[in-house]
């Protein structure tokens, strides 16, 4: 098989050191070459052409986010950020992956030696999804996911309604166009994306400020409420149970499911018994399969579920799952799912 390119991007020469060791420990990957900076990265990726960009944010000269808003539209790439756990290491990444990243890592901040060990497995197999992302919207001037507002009236019926996404490569970009794309009338938002603990309060405090919804992480006892839309902690299973005549989400720890926590399949097996047909189940970009099933328990307890498309998927892993295994009625491209929720809303209000 062909190796995997990569190219390590740090200002910190041991941190180089680190990651390229750790990650030339897999027979799959290569690592091509390393840069301290943006400047000598731009002119190795067009040297070396690595397959995978290892990039931290926090940089001299030029940080990360700005040099992938550079990158992207010239050269795009698969990128991994490589980030601290700091309150401010958490905002920058999720810019970068607003600008084009498609996953993140986090350094260890605790016990080091165990961390570290950790951290360059997680990279390693983040390296091998990323090779397979497909980041080739961002050539030239990308145009920007049109906007499908929704008639607030429209929706002013549908408070009994719950809509569940989940997602993991490439998945913040898209569910932020997703949830900018609908007013503060849609129905109540759960959302499962796969992020490091830490990350996700960032994640939603950023949606928060863009979209017309109140966006906030889950805690348990939280009210799936019109214009509302919960994101699950980074290291918490979110379900959905009824309560009289309310929908609440319960965030509890444990062991992973389908090699994650949060999962997907938590979340919509929940949605499935207690919200049933009034669900509208959503399953964007992702590797793997992670809440396939639990797509399939949704369809069966008779709610209307969507599949992003390959064609706009970053990785087109959970979506064709679902689809294949008859969960997701249908695959629709990014920029049509809104337009579609909004259809499928409609019909609720006639029957």
């Amino acid at each position: 098989m062909k190796k995997i390119k990569v190219l390590v991007v740090d200002d910190s020469a041991l941190v180089r050191e680190i990651l390229a060791r750790g990650l030339a420990m897999d027979r799959d990957i290569e690592v091509v070459g390393v840069a301290s900076d943006p400047f000598i990265a731009r002119d190795k990726i067009v040297r070396l052409k690595p397959d995978v960009l290892t990039l931290d944010v926090e940089m001299p000269r030029m940080d990360g986010v700005e040099f992938l808003r550079h990158l992207m539209p010239q050269y795009p790439l698969p990128v991994i950020v490589v980030s601290a756990l700091t309150r401010k290491g958490a905002a920058i990444t999720l810019a970068a992956l607003e600008a084009g990243a498609v996953d993140v890592v986090v350094k260890p901040s605790t016990d080091i030696a165990r961390g570290l060990n950790v951290m360059l497995g997680e990279l390693r197999n983040k390296v091998k999804i990323a090779a397979l992302a497909n980041v080739s919207a961002w050539k030239g001037n990308r145009e920007s996911i049109k906007t499908i507002r929704a008639d607030s009236q429209a929706l002013a019926e549908s408070t009994d309604k719950v809509i569940a996404i989940g997602a993991s490569t490439g998945g913040t970009e898209a569910i932020r166009k997703i949830l900018q794309s609908f007013t503060a009338a849609i129905p109540g938002v759960v959302v499962v994306q796969h992020m490091p603990v830490g990350f996700t309060k960032h994640f939603a405090d950023s949606l928060n400020d863009l979209c017309a919804m109140e966006v906030k992480e889950a805690k348990t006892g939280d009210r799936v409420l019109p214009g509302r839309v919960l994101i699950a902690p980074g290291d918490r299973h979110m379900t959905v149970r009824r309560s009289g005549g309310s929908y609440l989400v319960d965030c509890r720890s444990g062991d992973k499911v389908c090699g994650h926590c949060p999962s997907v399949e938590v979340l919509f097996q929940s949605v499935a018994e207690f919200v049933g047909a009034n669900a509208i189940g959503i399953m964007l970009t992702g590797m793997g399969s992670d809440g396939a099933n639990g797509m399939v328990a949704m369809r069966r307890a008779g709610a209307r579920t969507i599949a992003q498309d390959e064609t706009t998927s970053v990785v087109f892993g959970m979506p064709k799952v679902a689809y294949e295994l008859g969960g997701a009625e249908c695959l629709a491209p990014l920029d049509v799912i809104p337009f579609t929720v909004m259809n499928l809303l409609a019909q609720y209000k006639t029957v």
